[in-house]
């Protein structure tokens, strides 16, 4: 695992997108209704300036009923960052997917699956 030496004045790490993108993968929170907290990892590619993920039914459906939405808490590059917003960016499927073509090896032996829900993250400043 990449770590960031990019952080911010107070110590934390920086969302820092060049260094994220080495990534493979990072741990999502979302908090269910009646499941409570659940951590999810999930491949991530960098596409035009912002992370993305592409999501199964389980993943996709944590997603979709998480209490927080939008937000989400994210754990990447040794980071954890409280506050990342999460949004559905179906128009980017086909970019995504070759993106994850293009960085995953494995990815032939899951691309053909069921995706549900391709994930735009972002984080805005405080």
């Amino acid at each position: 695992m990449v770590v960031s030496s990019a952080a911010t004045a107070d110590g934390t790490p920086a969302w820092n997108l060049p260094t994220l993108a080495k990534e493979n993968t990072l741990d999502f929170l979302t908090i269910g209704p009646e499941e409570g907290e659940h951590w999810s990892r999930v491949w991530v590619v960098a596409v035009d300036d912002h992370l993305y993920l592409r999501l199964g039914n389980r993943a996709a459906s944590r997603l979709e009923k998480n209490t927080q939405a939008p937000w989400v808490k994210v754990r990447i590059a040794g980071g954890e960052f409280d506050r990342v917003r999460a949004d559905p960016a179906p128009e980017m499927a086909d970019r995504v997917a070759a993106a994850m073509a293009a960085k995953y090896w494995t990815d032939i032996l899951v691309r053909y699956s069921r995706h549900p829900l391709i994930v735009r993250l972002s984080v805005t400043p405080p």
